[in-house]
């Protein structure tokens, strides 16, 4: 029987911000980098479009239907420990109901949403006893140069 080739997957994150500047990130659980922190999202599937991904992860995730403006940059991501590798597709998206907040929607896969600015999140790129606290996709996003170079979340939401 032979082994199937490892592929590599998409991912697409929500970049949700409430009226503080404030973005909504879950702690992950039950799968590759649990315990860190996320923004919703997921696999994107074949046939979709990233935008639609992005509202329809956000909605089975957090219960917050939500209006998927733009992609803001991609990263790719490579799981070393996990062997999974992932190009992760960042979009910024808007509330329906600025209202509403998040539920667990999937308790399996996330014990808890809050929402945090970005300097709170780039603090937590500082790991604490030798564990990431930021799922791997959001380190290197802040990592990538040109990221860098462009600014910040929130200043192109």
């Amino acid at each position: 029987m032979a082994s199937q080739q490892p592929v590599v997957r998409v991912g697409v994150a929500a970049i949700i911000s409430d009226a503080e500047g404030k973005m909504l990130v879950g702690v992950r659980k039950g799968s590759h980098g649990s315990g860190t922190l996320q923004f919703p999202g997921g696999h994107l599937e074949v046939g979709e479009d990233y935008l639609e991904c992005a509202e329809r992860e956000t909605l089975e995730e957090t219960g917050l239907k939500v209006k998927a403006e733009k992609a803001l940059a991609f990263t790719n991501d490579i799981f070393d420990a996990e062997k999974k590798h992932y190009i992760t597709i960042f979009v910024s998206c808007r509330r329906d109901d600025e209202q509403k907040q998040p539920v667990v929607m999937e308790p399996e896969k996330c014990e808890s949403w809050t929402w945090r600015s970005e300097a709170e999140l780039r603090e937590f790129m500082v790991t604490e006893e030798g564990k990431q606290r930021l799922f791997l996709p959001i380190v290197n996003l802040f990592n990538d140069r040109l990221f860098k170079e462009y600014g910040s979340l929130t200043a192109s939401l």
